[in-house]
């Protein structure tokens, strides 16, 4: 079997999502850091592996890439227990994985890149105040579902819960206030806890196996 490799930015919770998981799944992969400070995600090298100059990409055999954190996520955890069989299961983390990315990413993972990554609050101040309602708007339904449910579908820890997890536990860093959300911080312990778990600023040897 190949040795997958991560096209990878240590910051960034979309790549931190496919660490998490690789790890908490045992399996080996090789990380490739890119700098996108440097603009390393706009090389004509890395266009031809994704168009869209953003980072993850996981290299799953020599010369075929797949970019998009959730994606990967999807192709990943296909036959393990980090993703239900039953159909409809399925269909719940997939809709998690959605909100995800059009309901909470942009407001608080952005939020976070422009304050604690580029260290430019004063700059982008209007922007941020901008995305300060929609951003809540979105740990609220998560604060909802999660004051009845310990994860985000069948009672279980699923790539659902690493897909939201990623950003949710550094949402302070884009001066998002995490202690009204009760539900959400016991969340947040249940998922730390899990086998395997690695912090998002943890940089895993160039290549290893369990």
């Amino acid at each position: 079997m190949e040795t997958l490799r991560l096209y990878d930015f240590l910051l960034s919770g979309n790549a931190y999502k496919i660490r998490l998981l690789l790890t908490q799944m045992g399996m080996p992969f090789e990380r490739v850091d890119v700098n996108i400070l440097k603009g390393e995600s706009r090389t004509p090298e890395f266009l031809s592996k994704n168009p869209n100059g953003r980072i993850p990409v996981l290299e799953i055999a020599p010369g075929q890439y797949l970019a998009e954190s959730n994606a990967i996520l999807l192709y990943l955890s296909e036959n393990t227990e980090f993703l239900p069989y039953d159909r409809y299961l399925k269909a719940q983390v997939m809709q998690w994985l959605f909100f995800e990315q059009y309901s909470h990413e942009p407001y608080i993972a952005t939020s976070r890149f422009w304050m604690s990554i580029l260290g430019k609050t004063e700059e982008y101040r209007t922007a941020i105040e901008q995305k300060r309602e929609p951003g809540y708007a979105a740990l609220k339904v998560m604060e909802n579902h999660l004051s009845q449910h310990s994860y985000f579908v069948d009672e279980r820890y699923t790539i659902a819960d690493i897909a939201l997890f990623a950003y949710t536990h550094v949402a302070d860093e884009g001066g998002f206030d995490l202690t009204q959300f009760p539900a959400i911080q016991a969340w947040l312990k249940r998922v730390k806890n899990q086998p395997g778990y690695i912090s998002i600023t943890y940089e895993p040897q160039l290549c290893f196996d369990w």
